[in-house]
């Protein structure tokens, strides 16, 4: 049984590690309370099961343990925060179920691997949960983005508008805002992240235009207009930390955006729409994005509405952006649900 005690005593260790590293990934680098509370939760209730299994330190034999000195080149390295994530909650599945085996073993058994199961249970969620959270929002299944304004948000409050749209399903909010103060708009980007976080369905929150003001307020993306920054001087700016949409209204600008390495483009615009007085783009310009670049994620945008997104999705279109249709409806998620009811599943 000293053997055995030994080992239950390395997996314990080996489990409260992984959890201390998952923890601080939630608090330190996703600033995610709800996230934090749950790991912190879950390392103190793997202290309670482990006082099933008293003295366990009196078995321990770091010196004597041959496998200190065993190490492969995968664990020396880790590519970013996403992969030391991952591999902290892999390791601590791998040490809960040895702990929930040979637990089996002691006087505690049924009782003891019992609650190790229920722990090893809750760490694959929260394992997928902090993964989902640092790999961050991925343009390509989004569906639906809504860009909020104020002005047009005639019936609701703007943040009611977003709460309402993220409640019914958008994948994503484009806060677009041309006459804040840096501090007004500042504090319109931070209201709007936090209302994202507590949602938690994954919904990214994109700035309009500006880089600085979206890595200040925690948010996942900037989108770019024609004669903003560049791709390239965003880049310098916030590296990998801020997806980087841009709209585009040819062939040409989708060339060189994706040649730029947008994470994804804007499409249009294809109707007549109040908030840009260029010629609309029409769904021609939709097919031919769609055509020449299959794999760029992309939002159609201008002017769609649940009357004519039939007509944008025909095109090619998998995925929209739209407005004022919501902004400026008296049930906002109603608008949402029809817009989402229209638009092919992403695969």
């Amino acid at each position: 049984m000293t053997d055995t005690r030994r080992l239950l005593d390395a997996n314990a260790n080996r489990a409260r590690e992984a959890l201390r590293v998952m923890e601080d990934a939630a608090r330190f680098l996703l600033n995610d309370r709800t996230l934090s509370a749950e790991l912190k939760t879950l390392r103190h209730d793997l202290a309670d099961a482990l006082a099933f299994l008293p003295d366990l330190a009196a078995h321990r034999d770091t010196p004597g343990d041959v496998g200190t000195t065993i190490t492969t080149e995968a664990e020396a390295r880790r590519d970013d925060p996403l992969g030391v994530a991952v591999a902290a909650g892999k390791r601590l599945s791998e040490a809960l179920r040895s702990l929930e085996e040979f637990g089996k073993l002691t006087d505690a058994g049924p009782t003891f691997a019992a609650r190790i199961e229920a722990l090893r249970y809750r760490g694959y969620d929260l394992e997928s949960r902090l993964a989902a959270r640092l790999a961050g929002p991925n343009p390509h299944a989004w569906r639906l983005c809504v860009l909020v304004t104020e002005s047009l948000c005639t019936h609701h409050d703007w943040l009611d508008v977003a709460r309402l749209s993220i409640d019914a399903g958008a994948d994503c909010i484009q806060l677009r805002e041309k006459d804040l103060t840096d501090g007004q708009l500042h504090a319109a980007a931070l209201s709007l992240v936090t209302l994202a976080d507590r949602a938690d369905t994954g919904c990214a929150v994109i700035v309009n235009d500006r880089p600085d003001i979206a890595l200040a307020a925690g948010a996942h993306g900037v989108h770019l207009g024609q004669h903003d920054l560049s791709i390239q001087q965003v880049r310098r700016i916030a590296g990998r930390r801020l997806l980087v949409g841009i709209s585009t209204h040819n062939l040409d600008e989708a060339a060189l955006a994706v040649d730029a390495g947008a994470d994804y483009c804007g499409v249009g615009a294809v109707f007549a729409t109040p908030t840009k007085d260029r010629t609309p783009a029409g769904t021609e310009y939709v097919q031919q994005f769609t055509e020449s670049h299959p794999h760029t994620p992309h939002l159609a945008i201008g002017g769609i509405t649940p009357e004519n997104i039939t007509e944008v999705i025909e095109a090619g279109a998998r995925a929209v952006a739209v407005s004022a249709c919501v902004c400026g409806a008296q049930d906002p998620a109603h608008v949402v649900k029809q817009l989402l009811d229209a638009l092919p599943t992403q695969a």
